[in-house]
């Protein structure tokens, strides 16, 4: 139990920890027995942290095509913008999780949130293309403190049997960002001034401070972590994975074949990381346990986690994309994005009710079956098709994605917390790269793939289009009818005529190049839902026990012994 002396949240030494409170890990908060209301007002701290921290990048990623203008920036910059965020956020858990392992947890929290605060501040004076790609680096770096503080106050507020589902809700929130920003868009830009989007981020991230400074979490303990080797690793692998995520981002928009810049940076990117994971496997206390993650069970999920990530693209790239080449805005989605918050939320709540600790991958092939579904549904769009059309396809996507990340994050944090602490920068490094990479790589693949559709499908439309074919010339003077009332010249009405004629395949031809993208998700997720049945069979075949009951049987044996021990 905790014994207080003055205040409500007392000095580190004024605490004194039974056996089964101590922390985890060092760098991580003790877990005292909370009363009551504490733990909801952890919780909902929890959640505030969690939506402030995520809700930033999506502010900025879901209207970007406003920032493109009202910045002046070509979209290759526009793009860089939510590229420069994921590099920073990306890498910064390689020096984080060690900085709060040497100088405690409350250090860690005391630089960060007015690291962000003070990031959020500055977008509202940066007008300019390199001091806006400053600003988003330097959010990215605090947003990645901002999401382990999600979790570890949604844990303070669950029981110990109940961490597990703290574990689950906190990977889980922050992925609500991306819907909501969607939704609150169309209400904070009705002014027409883009800086509304970043007071509403500050007005957020000053409630979470006040939040934070009212109700600390927990003291943690220290040990000593950061050695000479681990800045080496970082200068070597930092910069190759921003030279990948710069030619994912951009590989579509400049196309990959017409950049000498991106054929050297992939291959400087390989040079890179390659040195940086060979340095690492003869270290005798890597940064990263490259000979861990190699291991058979760790390969597997992570190859699932990036393969569902890749999926789940369809929801962020497909859909989106599909509505926003029929004309559509993120006003006329306000209900759609609704509709998967809903969903989303519902996916965490089955999650965590739904747990099987005898099973926890069950839901993982679930997951992957609702996705191939909704892909399926979706595969038949055509230029008619609204938002509408795409509530129970998307909100199954959306129920999905939670599903999936809530029992993967469990199932590597349980395989983590087996092979020992030390272990722990590697999965949180690993776990996060899988989800930003397979993020930006399912959309730079999803968006090749369209762009080569598209063109295809275009060349068959036009190929049977000729003027001379009286049903084509028909077409062309009814929509030349349509702006004869203001342009009288007949020759001109005719040339518009045929200029909307061409508007209108090309509108075609990304409908049926969406579809096509569609399909090739429905059949990735068709394939990725047999390998996972191939894995669970190969699992039972094998006799193993998952790794949650395993660590449910040591941390039972633990506390026998502790019992056993305080008795003598």
């Amino acid at each position: 139990m905790i014994r207080r002396r003055r205040a409500a949240v007392p000095a580190t030494a004024e605490y004194q920890f039974a056996a089964h409170e101590r922390p985890t890990m060092p760098g991580s908060p003790a877990n005292p027995a909370h009363p009551g209301g504490r733990r909801i007002a952890y919780f909902a701290i929890g959640i505030l942290i969690g939506i402030t921290g995520g809700l930033g990048n999506a502010l900025v990623g879901v209207n970007l095509n406003f920032a493109q203008g009202t910045l002046g920036l070509d979209s290759d910059q526009a793009a860089m913008l939510t590229a420069v965020y994921l590099m920073t956020n990306t890498t910064a858990n390689l020096l984080l999780v060690k900085y709060r392992q040497q100088f405690g947890l409350q250090p860690f929290i005391r630089y960060m949130l007015p690291i962000y605060a003070a990031a959020t501040m500055l977008h509202l004076v940066a007008h300019g293309f390199w001091s806006s790609i400053a600003v988003r680096a330097a959010s990215g770096f605090s947003a990645s403190a901002m999401s382990t503080l999600t979790l570890l106050y949604i844990m303070q507020s669950m029981s110990a049997p109940k961490r597990l589902a703290g574990v689950m809700m906190g990977i889980s929130v922050p992925q609500l960002a991306m819907p909501l920003a969607r939704a609150l868009s169309p209400g904070l830009l009705v002014s027409g001034d883009w800086h509304m989007l970043y007071w509403c981020e500050l007005g957020l991230t000053l409630a979470s401070l006040a939040a934070i400074m009212s109700l600390p979490l927990p003291p943690s303990e220290r040990t000593k972590s950061f050695e000479k080797g681990d800045f080496l690793t970082f200068a070597l692998l930092a910069p190759g994975l921003w030279l990948l995520i710069a030619v994912l981002t951009e590989g579509r928009i400049e196309w990959w074949t017409e950049r000498a810049w991106m054929g050297w940076g992939l291959a400087a990117s390989l040079v890179l990381v390659g040195t940086a994971l060979l340095i690492e496997t003869r270290r005798a206390n890597p940064l990263i346990n490259v000979r861990w993650l190699g291991t058979r069970e760790m390969m597997r999920l992570i190859l699932v986690a990036v393969a569902v990530r890749i999926l789940l693209s369809e929801q962020a790239f497909g859909s989106v994309g599909l509505l926003t080449a029929l004309g559509m805005i993120n006003d006329q989605m306000v209900t759609l994005n609704i509709v998967i918050i809903i969903a989303s939320i519902a996916g965490i709540v089955t999650a965590v009710f739904s747990f099987d600790p005898a099973d926890p991958s069950r839901a993982i092939t679930l997951a992957v079956l609702l996705i191939a579904l909704g892909a399926f549904m979706d595969a038949s769009a055509t230029s008619l098709s609204r938002p509408s059309s795409f509530y129970l396809s998307q909100a199954l996507i959306g129920f999905a994605s939670m599903l999936f990340l809530a029992h993967a994050m469990v199932i590597g944090i349980s395989r983590t917390l087996l092979a020992g602490p030390k272990h722990f920068v590697s999965f949180v490094v690993l776990f996060g790269l899988s989800q930003s990479l397979g993020g930006i790589a399912g959309t730079a693949l999803l968006g090749t793939f369209q762009i080569v559709r598209e063109k295809f499908h275009s060349h068959e439309l036009v190929q049977s289009i000729v003027l001379t074919d009286p049903l084509v010339a028909a077409r062309v003077r009814g929509t030349g009818a349509s702006v004869a009332n203001v342009i009288g010249d007949p020759t001109l009405t005719n040339a518009e005529g045929a200029a909307l004629l061409t508007r209108t395949v090309s509108r075609e031809a990304n409908v049926l190049a969406f579809n096509d993208v569609f399909l090739l998700i429905g059949v990735l997720a068709i394939l990725t839902f047999l390998w996972s049945l191939s894995i669970r069979a190969s699992i039972r075949r094998r006799g193993e026990t998952s790794p949650v009951i395993q660590l449910q049987q040591r941390s039972q044996a633990a506390a026998a012994a502790a019992a056993e021990e305080s008795t003598r």
